[in-house]
Formats: structure tokens, sequence, C-alpha cells
């Protein structure tokens, strides 16, 4: 059964001898190796490639789509450039790919099916060029993160922007915001409550982008050794935690609650070995305990929680529930009519098809679930891959977390906090599609490139448990 297993998540998939005897890889790869050893920038090419990195993720919050799409580009046309002059060693073969990139491309395979089966095929087509920045996107990322250093600075740099995001909300909490549209039932008793959005200009966008800085800042508590800098993660923690509960995302608040819970049972998991007895037994339990007692007493003695929190029991009573049910309702009619490869990617396709289907005043841009996103846009047979690509990735991150664990490294916390934050990401995504907006979707393909960039294989990890990475303080 574990070899089963194995298979299947391709944990012992000869990578290595498979790219040192593909045609293709020889051929492309190093092809420009020679130009690369006399080229002065080239020789710092990854770090090149971590400042365009910096850009986007600096700038995602406030800039435009168009702008970030510029960006991507050039992130591409730069990871290419990268490729083609790579030197071709033993030790770049290993790790240039892994069983994430191997799903990640079947993905995108199965994408351009669709593109080519699609009743809207020209506006699939972009689509489809939009879905290949981003998968690229993961490609310079898994690249650039394998450096524990850059992996550090891209992780703080994120980090600081989203201080900056969630300060301005909690100024527009304090001082007052005006609603940009309509987030809340003009009827229900919360129409007057300020929900902060910031500078991304909506609650639930808001609540997605900040996911991912309150589990990375719970875990650099425990990366950053000094005093002084895990006293800054406190500060961020807080912040972020606040700004997200502010934004009264119900979605945002789903993916909170998974992600935290995520993330204690594996720095329990993590701190087992140092634990009493007692305190292995019981810490799930405890920890689960407090978390279902602080979330029961923020119901009964805090009303708008209470009322948010009541609204998602409310069914078709709650105007926003009732969209999504019509929505829906019109999705499961699209895919039952193209259920093998659906519409082709993408909110175009999307925006083309779904009028056809729509239920009269229910006008969407999405399908508001991931899944349902996903089956609408590539059919099951795109819903198939994307969940093998899900369990590959989660199941990479938790053979390599076992790993990092036996040899004590601190770089294991961030991988804990990545597999937290799909998690979170996830539930978020459930309800809603925050997650095909450049701010969230880059940081998406961010967490998964990191958990790529840890990869080994599995008969590494097996028999070579002590070479430890540098720690990051």
């Amino acid at each position: 059964m574990n070899l089963v297993w194995q298979r299947f998540t391709l944990s012992t998939l000869p990578l290595k001898e498979y790219l040192a005897t593909s045609y293709v890889h020889r051929s492309l790869v190093g092809l420009l190796s020679s130009w690369r050893q006399t080229s002065v920038l080239l020789q710092w090419g990854d770090a090149i490639a971590a400042a365009l990195l910096s850009l986007i993720y600096a700038l995602a919050p406030f800039a435009s789509s168009t702008l970030v799409g510029f960006l991507l580009v050039a992130c591409v046309g730069f990871w290419l450039l990268l490729t083609l002059s790579d030197e071709v060693t033993p030790a770049n073969i290993s790790s240039s790919v892994t069983p994430i990139h191997l799903l990640v491309l079947l993905y995108w395979g199965v994408a351009a099916i669709a593109t080519a089966l699609s009743p809207v095929k020209k506006v699939a087509l972009n689509d489809l060029g939009t879905l290949t920045l981003y998968l690229l996107l993961f490609t310079l990322c898994a690249r650039v993160l394998r450096s524990p250093r850059l992996r550090s600075w891209i992780i703080i740099l994120y980090l600081h922007v989203s201080l900056i995001v969630s300060v301005y909300g909690l100024r527009q909490w304090f001082f007052g915001a005006t609603a940009l549209a309509t987030w809340v039932d003009p009827e229900s008793p919360m129409s007057k409550t300020t929900r902060v959005y910031s500078y991304l200009g909506n609650p639930n966008l808001l609540a997605g982008y900040l996911l991912p800085a309150v589990i990375f800042s719970l875990v650099a508590i425990f990366v950053w050794q000094s005093w002084p800098k895990k006293a800054l993660a406190l500060t961020m923690l807080i912040v972020n935690i606040s700004c997200l509960i502010l934004t009264f995302s119900r979605g945002g608040w789903i993916g909170l609650v998974v992600a935290v819970l995520a993330v204690m049972a594996l720095l329990i998991y993590w701190k087992s070995v140092e634990m009493p007895r007692f305190w292995r037994t019981w810490s799930i339990p405890i920890v689960l305990g407090g978390l279902i007692g602080v979330l029961v007493l923020a119901v009964i003695f805090v009303e708008p929680v209470r009322l948010r929190v009541f609204s998602i029991f409310a069914d078709r009573k709650d105007s926003s529930n009732n969209f999504r049910r019509n929505v829906w309702d019109a999705v499961f009619e699209m895919i039952r009519d193209r259920p093998i490869f659906g519409i082709g990617p993408g909110h175009g396709s999307f925006n083309k098809v779904y009028p056809l289907y729509q239920r009269p005043r229910y006008t969407a841009l999405s399908a508001y679930s991931i899944l349902f996103e996903v089956t609408v846009e590539t059919g099951f047979v795109g819903l198939a891959c994307f969940l093998w690509l899900l369990i590959v990735t989660f199941n990479t991150a938790l053979l390599q977390v076992r790993r990092l664990r036996q040899i004590r490294s601190v770089e294991g916390f961030w991988l804990i906090g990545a597999i937290a934050i799909l998690l979170g990401m996830l539930a978020h995504g459930t309800v809603d599609t925050v997650w095909y907006r450049p701010e969230v979707n880059t940081l998406w393909w961010l967490i998964v490139a990191l958990i790529a960039s840890y990869w080994t294989p599995l008969a590494q990890n097996q028999t070579n448990t002590t070479n430890s990475e540098p720690a990051v303080n």
C-alpha cells in the first residue's frame, strides 16, 4: 500500500535519470550556457530574478492588474533566459524539476486541451496565456526559493508589505471608510458596519491577501532568532490578524480558522519530541478546545461576529448566500453540458458562456468556488488533475517537514506555514474566488513554489538526513 501511495504521489519517480536522458531537456537547457559564462549580468541571474519577483510582491496590493501582468511577462522572459543558459550539472538536474512541476505541466496541458475544445476559443486562448504566466511564475519562484537567503528575503518583503496594507486597513476601521460596493445586505443589522478593504478595494480580497501574512508572521516567531525580530513578528501577527478579522469576510474567517488549526497541529508535531508525555497526548485537544472556546465567546459577546457567523447558516435568507446559490445553480448546468473538458480556462470564457445559463439579475464574473470554477473551466479531467496536484504538493510538504524535523532545521517552520496557508486558502476559496485575482493568485503560486523548493528525492530523504540547510535568522 505504501508503494502504491509513493507512486501515486510521484515520490519515487526517477526524475534525475529521466532528465539526464531527455532529448528535449538536453537540447534546450544549457543552449546558451557559453554566453552566460561571459555575461556579467547573468552571473547574478538568481539575484536579478529575485529582484523581479520582489517587484511583483511589493507592488501587487497597490498596482493595477495590467502592471502586474507586465511584470509577470518580464519574469517569464527572464526565467526562459536563465533556463536556456543554465549549466547542465547533476545538482541543477536534480533540483530543477520536481513532482509538483510535472503536475503543474499536466494541468496546463489539460487547460490547453480545454482551450482547443472551448466554444469561445479566441477568448479562452487569451486566458490560457494568462494562466501560463502564473504557472511560469511558479517555476521561477521555485528556482529562486531554493536559496535560503533569497527565500527569506521574499517572505520578509511580503510580510512588510502586508504590514503596510494592514495598518491602512486598521486606519479605515478607526476613521471610517466608504463602501465601494454592496458587500452587506442593506437590510441586515450589519449594513452600517465598516468592512475594511485597505488598498485592495474589496474586503474579501483583502482577507485572502492577508491570510498568508497571518500564518507567516506566526511561524516567523519561531524562525527569527533574536528577540527584536521575534517582537516584530508578534507585532505583524497582531496587526494582520486584527485587519483580517475586521474585513468581516466569512470566507476569510473560515480560511483563518482552518489555517490556524493546521499550523497549531503541525507546530505541536514539530515540538512533540521535546514535550513530556502528557503534552504530547493532550496538546491538540487543548488547543482545539481553546480555539473553539474563543470562537464561542466571540459569537456570544461580539454582535457583528455573531451576525456574520449566523448568516453562514441562513441559506437563502441571506442575500449573499442566495446570490451564490443562484450562481451555483447556473454553474451546475454549465458543468452538466460540458463535463469532460469544460468551457475553457479563465474568467473571459466564463463571462462569455455564463450569461446563457444565468438566472435573471444574478450576473457573476466567476463560479464563487475554486473547485466549481476549475470544473466549469477544464471539466472533471481538469478537476482530477488539480486535486492530484494538491495531493502531490501536500505529500511533498509533509515529507520535507519530517526530514527537516529530524535535522532540527528552523527552515521547517516556513514549510509548516506553507501547508497551513494552502489549506486556509482552499477553505476560503470553497465559497469565493478571490483566488483568481492577481494579488492572491501570485501568493498561491509563491507558496506552492516554496514547497517545491524544499523537494529532495525520497531515496535521498531516507539515506541523507545529515545535511542541514542553513538556518536563516
